[in-house]
């Protein structure tokens, strides 16, 4: 039996792969073989042959940022006459149009914008919950987070989470993990913080009883030893997680996606769907605690997002009724949900539209279709 085939037996028989073991999927180039693994595994944790997705929208609220990441095409430097903070009205104006097409799920994120007072977020969650309280809002990355302590005037990590959580934010996405090892951060993001600092902010959010996502960046130029000790630090965070007593469910999903440097300083290769597909699987393998994964049709495109349906993942994502981040790198890959319906299907699968929770809010017959106006909003 060959080191491959004898990792992906232990994962296959309920054994948990080593830091070693992972390294070696990534090392290898089997991976089709890694993929039906993957697959099974999903398959044990979600038998029925549905795929979901959220329909949700990503309001970038502003631009202005002082971090600086190499990688990045999207912020401007504080003073820039480039940067914009969206006026509060024209966020309520977005929720509403989010809400009158079916949708559930506010992703709002921005730049680490050092202008904003910390009132300034609490105060936008109060109002947007009085106008909407039945949106979840999903918002704010860890490294936005850490600003927002940063300009708070004295308070402490933990109070900041709870006292946006009690204005009104819902759940944190994973975004800014990029590759969790400080080795790479360094050389992508020096600004950005440690590790350790993003993974503080989601155990922190977890200690309070909020639930969180987490994401992985590939094609940074990472070893492949960083790739998997990425995922071993989730997986020790997601165990301690869910041994707590706070009532969280932790990473609720992982989603990883490959990095775009077109327009950022930062000249790359982009990583081949194949190199995505093969660290689904491997993440998949190793995440023996996290259940659901999101496929990343936002970077790789709508077919490659078809087939992550076969290489571990039982999500579509979002419908990205809005996306700024992504698509100022070049990658614009556009997907309304007349197209998400369609690839799942095409994938074997039964689509179902979900909350933030992962509850199904409604399964799509092949009868069921989609009005003229959620299509124009897309």
């Amino acid at each position: 039996m060959s080191q491959v085939d004898r990792i992906l037996q232990t994962a296959l028989s309920g054994g948990r792969v080593t830091l070693e073991d992972t390294t070696t999927l990534f090392e290898s180039d089997e991976i089709e073989k890694m993929g039906a693994a993957a697959n099974q595994l999903m398959l044990r944790r979600h038998p029925e042959p549905v795929t979901t997705f959220v329909v949700g929208r990503n309001i970038n609220y502003t631009n202005v940022c002082d971090v600086f990441c190499r990688f990045c095409a999207f912020y401007r430097k504080p003073g820039s006459e480039e940067g914009y903070v969206l006026p509060d009205e024209t966020v309520l104006s977005k929720i509403q149009e989010t809400i009158d097409v079916g949708g559930t799920e506010i992703l709002m994120q921005g730049g680490t914008n050092p202008n904003l007072p910390f009132t300034y977020y609490t105060d936008l969650l109060k109002k947007i919950k009085a106008h909407f309280p039945g949106i979840t809002m999903h918002s704010f990355s860890p490294a936005e987070i850490l600003k927002m302590k940063d300009v708070s005037e004295g308070l402490t990590l933990e109070e900041v989470v709870r006292a946006l959580h009690e204005a009104g934010l819902d759940s944190l996405p994973g975004g800014g993990a990029e590759i969790l090892d400080d080795r790479t951060r360094r050389k992508i993001s020096r600004l950005k913080g440690s590790w350790r600092d993003w993974m503080d902010v989601m155990q922190t959010a977890h200690r309070i009883g909020m639930n969180t996502t987490a994401t992985m960046v590939i094609g940074f130029g990472e070893a492949m030893e960083e790739r998997a000790l990425h995922l071993h630090r989730l997986r020790e965070a997601q165990d301690a997680c869910l041994g707590g007593s706070s009532g969280s469910k932790g990473f609720l999903a992982f989603i990883p996606w490959t990095f775009q440097p077109d327009n950022t300083n930062m000249k790359r290769e982009k990583a081949t769907p194949e190199e995505y597909l093969k660290t689904l699987a491997i993440s998949r393998i190793t995440l023996d605690n996290v259940d659901n994964f999101q496929s990343s049709w936002v970077t790789m495109g709508p077919d490659v997002g078809k087939q992550s349906l076969s290489y571990g993942c039982n999500d579509f994502g979002s419908t990205m009724i809005e996306e700024n981040v992504v698509s100022a790198a070049g990658t614009t890959h556009k997907v309304n949900i007349e197209l998400i319906l369609q690839l799942i299907r095409e994938a074997g699968k039964i689509p179902a539209q979900r909350n933030t929770r992962y509850e199904i809010l409604k399964t799509y017959t092949d009868a069921d279709t989609v009005s003229r106006d959620f299509m124009m909003q897309n």
